[in-house]
Order: structure tokens, then C-alpha cells, then sequence
């Protein structure tokens, strides 16, 4: 029989801080990366391409996506999702996850928004996003409960 204090636990969540972070931003870089395939939401849905800069194809209207770029959301989701189960795993997504936007903010600083380099599609709206992400995902990794495992 369970005692009345289990009982009242019981459904509660025993997620700590920095575990709901990754969950909430992989479940917000899943519905992206699903947007990114829904014409309405996309704009110019018609001209998506795998990679590449010669992608027309933005997201909101505001941010340039090509079929690898929603992939590549759609798998940082999943990766959040999967990483909230514990604290520190968590923490390892939120700050892994904000390198490696510093990494794609600094390279599309540094690449043309022209140039074939431009794989992913980046424009000066990706980057902005990218620098706050990078600010964020890291901040968010320093949350209570990263240093121990919470058990289930």
C-alpha cells in the first residue's frame, strides 16, 4: 500500500531545472525543424532545397532553411529530448549544443551568404539567431541539477 505522502507525489515532476530547459528547447527545435517542411509556414516552399544557398525557401518568412537545415533541427530536437532524462546529460546538450551554434554563428560571419560554402543555408537572421542561441543554450547549462543524476 502506498502512503499518502507517495500518493501526493505521484505525478509530480522530479525534473530539475536544467533538465526542463533541454526538454523545452528540444521539443522547440523538433516543431522548428517539422515547420520547416510545412508550406504556409515556409515561405517560397516550392524552391527548398537539400543544402546549399540556393535555397529560397525561409522559415517565418525571416529564416533561409534548405531540407539539411530542417534535419539538422529536427535531430538537435530529438538529441534534447532524449538528453533531458538526467541532469547531467541535460547540461551537456544545453552547453555542447550552444558551442556548436557559436561555431555556425561565427561561420556565417565569415562565409558569404552567396558562397557554395553556404551548405546549410545561414543569413543575417540565422546568425543573430545563433549568436542568442549560443548566449542561451550555455547560460541554461549551468542550471541547478546538472551535477547529479536524478533518479526515476
Amino acid at each position: 500500500m502506498t502512503t499518502s505522502a507517495a500518493h501526493a507525489n505521484r505525478g509530480k515532476s522530479s525534473r530539475s531545472a536544467v533538465q526542463t530547459a533541454a526538454l523545452v528547447i528540444g521539443v522547440v527545435f523538433l516543431l522548428v525543424g517539422i515547420a520547416g517542411f510545412i508550406p504556409g509556414i515556409t515561405s517560397n516552399y516550392g524552391s527548398l532545397q537539400f543544402a546549399g544557398h540556393e535555397s529560397e525557401a525561409f522559415l517565418l518568412g525571416i529564416f533561409q532553411v534548405s531540407i539539411l537545415h530542417n534535419i539538422v533541427h529536427l535531430l538537435f530536437g530529438i538529441a534534447g529530448i532524449a538528453m533531458a532524462k538526467t541532469g547531467p546529460a541535460s547540461s551537456k546538450y544545453l552547453i555542447i549544443g550552444g558551442i556548436i551554434y557559436a561555431i555556425l554563428w561565427i561561420y556565417g560571419l565569415i562565409v558569404s551568404p552567396d558562397s557554395a560554402a553556404n551548405l546549410v543555408p545561414l543569413n543575417t537572421a540565422d546568425n543573430w539567431l545563433h549568436l542568442g542561441l549560443f548566449i542561451a543554450m550555455v547560460a541554461l547549462g549551468f542550471l541547478p541539477g546538472r551535477k547529479h543524476p536524478i533518479s526515476a
